[in-house]
Formats: structure tokens, C-alpha cells, sequence
């Protein structure tokens, strides 16, 4: 199952299915003008994925660049447990701002 990310209302969001090296690309590349239009806080809500591997990461962190560059506050919510714990691996959790 393809990474899906949907705009659940103003500024939150909700990433549905998998989110591997074989989908972070599509991701990305749906997600760009999504977060671009986005103003204020926004909330991303992980509770849906499926799976995740380290390009997963790597997504979140390219998220929360254009977040800053735009003057968004970006925040995720429901970090699967394999992708906190990749996180704390590779010393990412102090970067990644997590509500719940």
C-alpha cells in the first residue's frame, strides 16, 4: 500500500499506509503544495501507517525544513513505535516534535 497523506481539516493532516524507501518519493512529491498552502500549526497524524523504514525519517525531517521555511509550526502526532525507536537510534528524537 502506497504512503497516502490527507488534509483531514485545516492544518491537520493524517498519513494512511506505508511509508518506505519505495513510497517516501510519492509522498513527498503529493505533500509539497499541500504543506506549502499551510499557514499557522500543523499537525501530522501517523496513527495510520502501516510501516515505516528509515526513509520514513527522512521524510519528517524534510517536513519540518520546508515547515521552517514557510513559518509553520509542524508537530506529528501517534510516532509508530519502530519509527521512534529508529529515531532515538540515530539521535533524531530531540528534532522530530511529537504531541502524543
Amino acid at each position: 500500500m502506497t504512503g497516502l497523506l490527507e488534509e483531514t481539516s485545516p492544518g491537520h493532516f493524517t498519513l494512511k499506509g506505508e511509508l518506505t524507501f519505495a513510497t517516501v518519493v510519492g509522498v513527498w512529491k503529493d505533500s509539497q503544495p499541500r504543506l506549502a498552502r499551510a499557514t499557522g500549526k500543523v499537525v501530522i497524524d501517523l496513527r495510520q501507517v502501516s510501516r515505516a523504514d528509515s526513509a520514513a525519517l527522512g521524510l519528517l525531517v524534510e517536513w519540518l525544513r520546508l515547515g521552517a521555511r514557510k513559518g509553520v509550526s509542524l508537530s506529528f502526532r501517534h510516532l509508530p513505535p519502530d519509527l521512534a525507536t529508529m529515531a532515538s537510534a540515530y539521535h533524531l528524537e530531540s528534532l522530530l516534535p511529537v504531541d502524543g
